[in-house]
C-alpha cells in the first residue's frame, strides 16, 4: 500500500532523474510518453486487510483526507477508487491508482512546483527566441539546456537576464576577437562571466551548432578549424575559440642564469613574457656563440624545468643555463618551443607519483628530456622531511620513464618506501641540490 507520503518519494525520485527529459517535453511532442504518469496505490488482498484492518483503515483515509484538502488541480490529477468485493469484509471501495497529468504537477506534488514553473517558462522562453532570430540550433539547444536545469530554475531574473544579453551578443559578434572586459553588455563584469565560462560556451556551442555564419574564433588554428565537431558532444567547449574571445595570453617564467645570456634580453634574468613570444626566441649555438666566424665552441643551451617557484629563484649563475618554471601539468606547451628540441633539457619535479606523471607527460614532447634529483639516492637521503601526498597519480604504468624512474614510481604506487610517500623539492636541502645541479652542467 502506497500512503500520499509515499508517493512523494516515488515522485521526488522520479524528478530527480527524469526532470531534464520532462523539461525537453515541454516543447516537443513526445510528452505522451512520460505523461499522464499511473502509480497504482497497492490495493491489500482481502487477506491483508483482515491481518491488518487498522492499517488499511488508516491508508484509506489518508487518501480520503488527501482528496479532500489537496490543492492539486483534482481536474488534471486524478485519484481513482476501485470496488473489491471480498467474502469476509463485504464490498469496499479503496484508493486504487493516482493519475498525474503533467510535470508541473508531479513538481507541485513535491515542493518543486515553483522552481519548475520558471525553469520551464525560461526553457520555452530561450527556444523560443533562438528560433526566431534563424538559428538552425533550436534542437541541440533542446539537448544542452535541461543539463542546466538548476541554472534556469534558480537564477534570479537579473542574472537570467544577463546571461541571455551574454549569449545575444556573442552570437551577433562571433569574432569580436575582443577581451572579456571589452565586451560592451550592460550589467556584465568579467568577475560574472569568469565564473560561467563552462556555463556560456556550452549553450554559445548548441546555439552555434550547424549555422553557417560563425567560426571557432580567432584563436583557432586551422587543423581545429579542419576538426570543427558536428556534434554537440565532440565539442571541447574552449570558452574563448568557441565564443571568439581574446584570451589573457598564457605568461611562461624563465630565468637566464648565464650573465652571457642576460646581455641578450638588455641585463634581464627574471622574465614573463607571452607563450607566442617565447617560442620565436633563438637560442641556437650559433647565437649564443662569441661572435667569431665558425665559432661553433659554445655548447648547446642546458633548461632546467623545475616546478616550484621558490626553488626556481634560488638557481644561481650557470654557464649557459636558463630555468622555466611554473608549469605543473601544463608541460605540453613545451611541444610548442622549436629551441628546445636543439637544447639539453633537464626536468627536476617532486618525488611523488604525480611528479613522475609530469615528467612522463612531458617526455612525450621532449623525448630526449633528463631528469634530475628525482632519484631513490635523493629521497631516502631526505626521509625527515617526507610528507604525505593526498591523492596519487591514477597511471599504473608511466611508458615514457626510465627502468630506474619507473622503478621508483612503482615503489611509491605500492607504498614500499611507507603509506603515500612525497618529498617536495624544494624540501631538498639546498647544498645537496645545487652541487648535483651544477655538476651536471
Amino acid at each position: 500500500m502506497k500512503s500520499p507520503d509515499d508517493v512523494i518519494e516515488i515522485l521526488k525520485r522520479k524528478f530527480k532523474n527524469k526532470h531534464k527529459d520532462w523539461l525537453k517535453e515541454t516543447v516537443s511532442n513526445d510528452n505522451l510518453n512520460s505523461w499522464p504518469l499511473e502509480i497504482n496505490l497497492g490495493i491489500p488482498t482481502e487477506q491483508e486487510a483482515l491481518k491488518h484492518p487498522e492499517g488499511v483503515r488508516s491508508w484509506s483515509l489518508a487518501w480520503n483526507a488527501w482528496q479532500s484538502t489537496s490543492n492539486i488541480n483534482a481536474k488534471n490529477n486524478l485519484l481513482i477508487w476501485g470496488e473489491r468485493r471480498w467474502r469476509s469484509l463485504g464490498t469496499q471501495c479503496v484508493p486504487e491508482k493516482l493519475i498525474i497529468a503533467s510535470a508541473k504537477d508531479a513538481a507541485a506534488w513535491i515542493g518543486e512546483g515553483a522552481r519548475w514553473s520558471r525553469a520551464a517558462e525560461r526553457f520555452k522562453l530561450m527556444i523560443q527566441h533562438w528560433s526566431a532570430v534563424g538559428s538552425e540550433a533550436d534542437s541541440a539547444l533542446i539537448d544542452v539546456l535541461p543539463r542546466h536545469f538548476n541554472v534556469l530554475a534558480d537564477y534570479n531574473d537579473g542574472d537570467f537576464n544577463s546571461l541571455c544579453e551574454i549569449l545575444s551578443w556573442i552570437n551577433a559578434n562571433p569574432n569580436s576577437n575582443l577581451y572579456i572586459r571589452q565586451i560592451p553588455v550592460a550589467g556584465i563584469d568579467s568577475k560574472w562571466l569568469e565564473s560561467r565560462k563552462g556555463l556560456v560556451a556550452e549553450l554559445i556551442a548548441g546555439i552555434s551548432l550547424f549555422t553557417t555564419n560563425r567560426t571557432f574564433g580567432s584563436d583557432t588554428n586551422e587543423h581545429e578549424l579542419n576538426q570543427k565537431p558536428t556534434n554537440i558532444l565532440e565539442i571541447d567547449n574552449d570558452f574563448y575559440n568557441l565564443c571568439g574571445l581574446k584570451r589573457t595570453p598564457k605568461l611562461i617564467r624563465m630565468r637566464m642564469l648565464d650573465p652571457k645570456l642576460r646581455k641578450m634580453f638588455g641585463g634581464l634574468c627574471d622574465i614573463s613574457t607571452p607563450l607566442e613570444e617565447i617560442v620565436n626566441l633563438d637560442f641556437t649555438p650559433a647565437t649564443l656563440s662569441t661572435g667569431a666566424e665558425n665559432d661553433m665552441s659554445t655548447p648547446p643551451l642546458t633548461v632546467f624545468i623545475v616546478e616550484n617557484v621558490q626553488t626556481a629563484l634560488a638557481f644561481g649563475d650557470l654557464k649557459n643555463s636558463i630555468v622555466l618554471f611554473g608549469l605543473g601539468y601544463g608541460v605540453d606547451v613545451l611541444g610548442k618551443f622549436p629551441w628546445l628540441g636543439q637544447a639539453r633539457c633537464i626536468y627536476w619535479g617532486d618525488i611523488d607519483t604525480h611528479g613522475f606523471a609530469i615528467l612522463n607527460r612531458a617526455r612525450s614532447y621532449l623525448p630526449k628530456l633528463e631528469s634530475i634529483l628525482m632519484d631513490e639516492a635523493a629521497l631516502l637521503s631526505h626521509k625527515q622531511l617526507w610528507v604525505i601526498e593526498r591523492d596519487q597519480a591514477a597511471s599504473a604504468e608511466l611508458p615514457n620513464l626510465t627502468e630506474a624512474e619507473q622503478k621508483l614510481y612503482q615503489a611509491l604506487k605500492c607504498n614500499v618506501l611507507g603509506q603515500n610517500v612525497r618529498l617536495e623539492q624544494e624540501r631538498i636541502l639546498w647544498d645537496y641540490a645545487w652541487n648535483i645541479l651544477r655538476t651536471s652542467v
